[in-house]
């Protein structure tokens, strides 16, 4: 009995003892558990360290454009939420979401865009150093390499490589802007479909689908081209005459699809007649010539250029996709500047409405590309002479001829619009025209340098859409013939267009306001209509037909230029 009290004493003597003290092991052994994991964190801070110093210094000479200064401060923000943490890898691998925008970076071509600006090629090896033992600066540098080219990406895929305001061409990108981090953080990092979040960014217009299509079939045309060159003869090859260059000319018709496959052309034939006239006048009709079927040396040229070239214009035509307004209140008339045609468009998107249109001349009067709302119609208006004009060409006419004014009904005026005089120009008068003390506009009339009905949409430029008393330059296939101004084919079916919700506007009643109506007329729409002047050198109609013209201005050439420098491009 007392042997078992003492047992039990010795008992409770014992765990208040042991207990405390095997508690205190168990907690060591916790405390060298948390210390023997101390490896992989310090390779965390390390990678932390060094994710770091890559986005300050905004360098990273691993990238093929290391310099990513102009966008450091995005990047700075993607990481900061996190505590500079690892995006893009998890376990010491690379998520399927990289893997996922790796694969559309390396595909960037299929956009118009080079892979190589987001490292396409040095993605696999740097894929194989995160699978074999990466060291703290390959995690960090896998990270943030991804992390700079995706932002590049959905940004030029967005909104274009170049801010167009450098070429001063006056439409505005920023509202289309995405807020970069938080597209990553919320679209990609986590996302299901990274590629079809990234496929969301794409400009949303059916012309722009239709061009990346054509892409594609020029690319693919352009590796069956053999190249060779047509020969140029001394003078212009007409139906019915023997051509040395039949044989070349029959391919490349044939591959561009303009000498449909089942065209029966006689085998060795010597001749330039028939199926391949027809295929010759469909080829120059699409690339903005007279469809004669005549091979001059325009045709041949055009016949000549190389087919990669071909796939830069519509390269281009992409990039400047990316810079038209995605929304507007309504649906916009557009002209585009080298093609020398006007849409319009219904309120289902399709063209409801197309016309040709004369633009400003090459290197002295070019026509501005910008968007501005169209506000109101003013019929049998009067032209108020830019200072510009009158300077360099009202002034020298009357200095030669004191009766001009009168004899081109014209008027002179002050500043504030009062009736200097309309006849014989004084010493004095001529004196304050040439120093801009008093303005020339010329009167209302058929005669009128701006036809019978002007549509305006105010602007710096001093540019609108009107009429012309010289429809006969509407037959020229090149039509940049105005001072900088658009003249429209069909005034009196497109002034009853923009005015189409006001119902006493109708066709007949425009043409009556034009013929006979009052002089300087002003005629408020209904809505404002946005109107889009803009600047493309390959067009995809709605058949899929691509349709080539000259870079009049050489817009495509300046922006091919500052494309080849690479990032950072102009913001």
């Amino acid at each position: 009995m007392t042997t078992s009290r003492s047992h039990a004493g010795l008992l409770r003597v014992a765990k208040k003892i042991f207990l405390p003290l095997l508690r205190i092991i168990a907690l060591a052994g916790l405390i060298a558990s948390t210390v023997s994991l101390a490896g992989p964190h310090q390779a965390s801070s390390d990678t932390e360290v060094t994710l770091r110093k890559i986005v300050a210094a905004g360098q990273f000479a691993k990238l093929r454009w290391p310099n990513f200064s102009d966008y450091q401060i995005h990047v700075k923000n993607f990481y900061e939420p996190s505590a500079y943490a690892l995006a893009w890898i998890q376990n010491g691998e690379p998520t399927p979401q990289a893997r996922s925008v790796i694969e559309t970076l390396q595909q960037a071509d299929s956009k118009g865009l080079y892979p190589e600006d987001y490292d396409g090629s040095r993605w696999p090896d740097r894929l194989a150093r995160i699978r074999s033992s990466p060291s703290a600066n390959d995690e960090a540098g896998f990270d943030v390499a991804l992390t700079v080219c995706a932002m590049r990406y959905i940004s030029d895929l967005r909104i274009g490589r170049v801010n167009p305001r450098h070429f001063k061409f006056n439409l505005g990108v920023g509202p289309k802007k995405y807020d970069l981090p938080s597209f990553l953080r919320e679209k990609l990092v986590s996302s299901a479909d990274p590629g079809g979040q990234l496929a969301q960014a794409e400009p949303p217009f059916a012309g722009y689908k239709r061009t990346l299509e054509a892409l594609q079939h020029y690319l693919k045309l352009a590796r069956n081209d053999d190249g060779e060159k047509l020969p140029v003869p001394g003078k212009t090859v007409e139906p019915g005459s023997p051509y040395d260059g039949l044989p070349r000319l029959m391919r490349l018709l044939r591959l561009l699809g303009d000498l449909p496959a089942d065209a029966a052309v006689p085998e060795g034939t010597k001749i330039y007649n028939g199926a391949l006239v027809k295929a010759v006048a469909r080829f120059q009709d699409r690339h903005g010539l007279a469809p004669d079927g005549r091979l001059g040396s325009e045709t041949l040229k055009q016949l000549n250029t190389p087919l990669s070239f071909r796939v830069e214009q519509i390269r281009l035509t992409l990039e400047r996709w990316r810079w038209v307004p995605y929304e507007f209140r309504s649906l916009p008339i557009v002209v585009n500047i080298p093609e020398f045609r006007l849409r319009a468009f219904n309120d289902d998107g399709n063209v409801g409405l197309r016309m040709n249109v004369i633009v400003g001349k090459a290197y002295r009067h070019e026509t501005p590309v910008f968007e501005r709302d169209m506000k109101y119609v003013v019929f049998r208006p009067y032209w108020n002479v830019p200072i510009s004009i009158q300077r360099s060409e009202i002034v020298p006419a009357i200095r030669k001829d004191r009766n001009y004014v009168a004899n081109k009904n014209y008027e002179v005026i002050t500043t504030k619009g009062s009736v200097v005089t309309s006849g014989e120009i004084s010493d004095d008068v001529l004196e304050k025209l040439t120093t801009g003390k008093l303005m020339v506009r010329q009167k209302p009339g058929p005669s009128n340098a701006l036809g019978l009905v002007k549509l305006m949409f105010p602007n710096e430029y001093n540019v609108y859409l009107h009429s012309t008393p010289s429809p006969q330059l509407f037959s020229q296939k090149r039509r940049d013939f105005s001072h900088g101004c658009i003249r429209v084919e069909q005034p009196a079916d497109l002034a009853a267009w923009v005015l189409r919700d006001k119902p006493d506007w109708t066709l007949e009643s425009v043409r009556t306001a034009m013929q006979m109506g009052k002089d300087n007329a002003h005629v408020n729409l209904a809505q404002p209509v946005p109107v889009l002047i803009l600047y493309g050198t390959a067009v995809v109609d709605e058949q899929g037909l691509v349709h080539f013209f000259n870079d009049i201005y050489g817009h495509d050439a300046s922006l091919a230029k500052v494309l080849a420098k690479g990032y950072p491009y102009p913001g």
